[in-house]
């Protein structure tokens, strides 16, 4: 299920932003894919997929922006881990200037027809 704003569907909107949400929680720690999907849900997208987000990292990691490394395990299966690279903080930084200049717009159309939250 997915939440319509209006006539703004949350889903749209992730599916633009996701690769940057994905690179923006691994800039400061490296983490496997349910570690990943359960930071991104804390940040307050609750409604990311688990499918959108393991295909998410397998593109990312295929456009060479992440490394990948597996940890053994204990309890359970190895957990393969996902590490920002060079390329992939390049990435991040460009898609973020991107983000913020988008977001600045919309912030600025919306307040000159006060509709600024």
């Amino acid at each position: 299920m997915h939440t319509t704003v209006g006539s703004v569907d949350t889903t749209q909107l992730l599916k633009g932003v996701l690769d940057l949400a994905v690179l923006a929680v691994l800039r400061d720690s490296d983490g496997y894919g349910y570690d990943i999907l359960r930071r991104l849900r804390e940040a307050g997208l609750e409604e990311v997929g688990d499918a959108s987000v393991y295909g998410t990292l397998r593109r990312l990691f295929a456009a060479g922006l992440l490394t990948t490394y597996v940890v053994p395990s204990e309890s359970g299966p190895h957990r393969k881990y996902y590490a920002l690279n060079a390329a992939g903080r390049d990435q991040l930084t460009r898609s973020g200037k991107t983000w913020r200049s988008f977001a600045t717009t919309m912030d600025a159309l919306l307040e000159d027809r006060g509709m600024a939250a």
